[in-house]
């Protein structure tokens, strides 16, 4: 073999180095390209889960807050309720009984308890034999004191004088 030249083994040997260089290098780009595909559809599969997961949570929270505000929220109503339930209550007994409290001005015998629209018909004198007045009484307990439009009525027609005393007759029984 002389120095300048090339045998066929020789040119054979180069291009088959050549050859498997170029093969390595084309797969060593294909690896990393696919590397790179791999971990982009890493990342995104990873945040997809992340995001699901923190959806998931975000709402599993909501629904403990949620549902421990409700429960809380109904305790409140119910002790609302029960209170007012009590004040009720308390102010239909007191309607009833106020004839018998010390500072009632009428005599408990001649008290009527009608409850809707005015709590009692005083017929002032009545249980001695002798008529003074009639008196429409509306009984208000608790703080605010404030007439009903129905009771407003009632009052109004009675300060115009509007009241009168009516005999019906039923001629169906004999």
């Amino acid at each position: 073999m002389l120095f300048g030249e090339i045998t066929v083994d020789d040119w054979m040997t180069s291009t088959l180095v050549l050859f498997f260089a170029l093969l390595a290098l084309y797969l060593l780009m294909k690896y990393i390209q696919l590397r790179g595909q791999i971990e982009s559809r890493a990342r995104n599969l990873y945040e997809a889960w992340q995001a699901r997961e923190m959806d998931r949570q975000v709402s599993e929270k909501a629904e403990n807050l949620f549902r421990a505000w409700k429960l809380d929220e109904e305790k409140k109503i119910r002790q609302d309720a029960i209170k007012k339930s009590e004040a009720v209550i308390r102010g239909k007994v007191t309607e009833h009984l106020i004839p018998y409290f010390p500072d009632f001005e009428y005599n408990p015998k001649d008290a009527r308890f009608l409850g809707t629209p005015v709590d009692f018909i005083i017929f002032d004198g009545l249980s001695e034999g002798e008529m003074n007045k009639v008196v429409f009484v509306e009984v208000k307990s608790g703080k605010s004191g404030v007439l009903s439009p129905r009771e407003k009525l009632v009052r109004d027609c009675i300060g115009r004088g509007k009241v009168s005393y009516e005999i019906i007759h039923n001629r169906e029984n004999h």
